[in-house]
């Protein structure tokens, strides 16, 4: 289904116009049906002679122009807010790419912008144990392995392995 948003939004918008005209039409109606003078007074201050009219339309007059200002300064108040929020998003934003390059320096990861990463040094295979020669004599004794670094020099006797079904009898 489309959204209709937008649709109830102009409609609010005709409304509302249609609503101020008619209010409009109302107190200019009223201004020019009530052109009697009375005599308004409100503690110490007296006025006479004022036209009724006024006494209706001009307080409201008033109360619509303070809610105009009102909502301009809330409006004002308000955009003031999202520019500095927006100003703080662009600072954060600096700082999370000035904290990633740091941490690819630190984990020595390459950059993204540079050329290719450097070559990285070759891994050193170690070679598996070897046996020692049976004596030619046949002496009879038993070859044991022998653990090789990786650097060629022996370690001595290498572990056993077990079997495991000898193990288990």
């Amino acid at each position: 289904m489309p959204d209709l948003g937008h649709l109830w939004q102009r409609f609010l918008q005709l409304l509302a116009l249609v609503l101020g005209l008619a209010v409009g039409v109302g107190a200019t109606v009223f201004g020019y049906s009530n052109t009697a003078t009375v005599s308004v007074g409100f503690a110490t201050w007296h006025a006479s002679g004022v036209p009724l009219w006024t006494v209706a339309l001009v307080p409201l007059g008033a109360l619509f122009v303070l809610g105009m200002l009102y909502h301009w300064w809330a409006s004002l108040t308000h955009f003031t807010e999202n520019i500095g929020h927006r100003r703080r998003v662009h600072e954060l934003e600096e700082e999370v790419g000035r904290l990633k390059s740091h941490l690819d320096q630190v984990l020595e990861m390459p950059d993204h912008a540079a050329t290719p990463a450097k070559a990285t040094k070759p891994v050193e295979l170690v070679e598996p144990p070897r046996l020692e020669p049976v004596a030619s004599d046949g002496a009879g004794q038993k070859a044991e392995p022998v653990a090789v670094s990786a650097d060629g020099e022996t370690e001595g006797p290498a572990p056993e392995p077990t079997d495991d079904a000898n193990s288990k009898a």
